[in-house]
């Protein structure tokens, strides 16, 4: 059973670490897309303006991804996600007590990029303290740290009528401090931490075909995923006239339904290709609701 299994190996305070900082990380990084109708409100943005802005955090963490990847790999995934968590600190501060025009959120976007790829660090902490056959597993544990993303459309909007959008962006910080003191006091680098590799070398896996395959099927699946987690508040607020709090409750009908079954998922293949099929059905749940 591997549930049992995954009790009597590994590392479980590094493993709960893993989770917590996906899952905070993950809440900061869609902050602007729930956000995005108290931004709007704020700078009369046009509905392509507001994709920008949602998108760039996006865009961001995939670059970013890749070096969080290759620094983990060289330095360690604990002292990687730690300094990731420094980064995060600063678009937050940014927004919370500067953050005044359009071109300051597209930066203050980009560094939020830093927060969507926690990804790379996260999962390498959980799975390296398992054996192969309890890494799936051990990863989608970890990776089910992506209902942060429902914490933030959840939540988001309901604080925000309080305290504005920049107020969210602070308070948002108190979580993460405890992250990251939390992190820095339980997690351990893995103990079959892989030696250093000249950078070039990183990049050989551009060269095999599957690695391309395989970013185009992320792309559709996690990418739509993360993508429709930022758009649809707005979305749903500007075309069904519904509060942004109203909007950001069916947000979370469709997140919860990724964030609860990613575990299930990476216990066998059969169960993922059902989780998908969930995602589709749930995603179309706020269409039905809000008529």
């Amino acid at each position: 059973m591997k549930l049992a299994d995954l009790r009597k190996s590994g590392h479980a305070p590094s493993l709960l670490s893993s989770f917590l900082y996906f899952d905070v990380s993950f809440m900061i990084w869609v902050l602007l897309g729930a956000l995005g109708v108290y931004i709007t409100a704020d700078f009369d943005l046009s509905p392509s303006q507001v994709g920008l802005i949602v998108a760039i955090p996006t865009l961001a963490g995939s670059f970013f991804r890749i070096m969080l990847g290759i620094f983990a790999d060289r330095f360690g995934p604990k002292k990687t996600a730690v300094g990731g968590m420094l980064v995060t600190m600063i678009p937050l501060l940014w927004g919370w007590l500067f953050g005044a025009t359009v071109a300051e959120l597209y930066i203050i976007g980009i560094l939020l990029g830093v927060a969507g790829a926690s990804f790379s660090a996260s999962l390498p902490m959980a799975s390296r303290w398992y054996p192969p056959h309890l890494q799936g597993l051990a990863m989608g544990i970890a990776g089910a740290g992506n209902s942060g993303t429902l914490l933030a459309t959840l939540f988001g909007p309901r604080i925000a009528e309080h305290v504005g959008w920049n107020g969210v962006m602070g308070l948002a910080l108190i979580p993460l401090t405890l992250v990251l003191i939390s992190y820095f006091l339980m997690a351990k680098e893995p103990p079959n931490q892989p030696s250093p590799k000249p950078v070039k070398e990183y990049f050989a896996v551009f060269k095999e075909k599957d690695t391309w395959y395989f970013c185009l099927l992320y792309s559709v699946t996690f990418g739509g995923f993360v993508g429709l987690s930022n758009f649809l508040s707005y979305f749903f607020a500007s075309q069904y006239a519904i509060s942004p709090v109203r909007a950001g409750e069916f947000v979370t009908l469709v997140v919860a339904s990724g964030s609860c079954l990613r575990p299930v998922g990476g216990l066998s293949p059969i169960k993922s290709a059902v989780c998908a099929c969930c995602n589709f059905y749930l995603s179309e749940l706020p269409f039905v609701c809000s008529r």
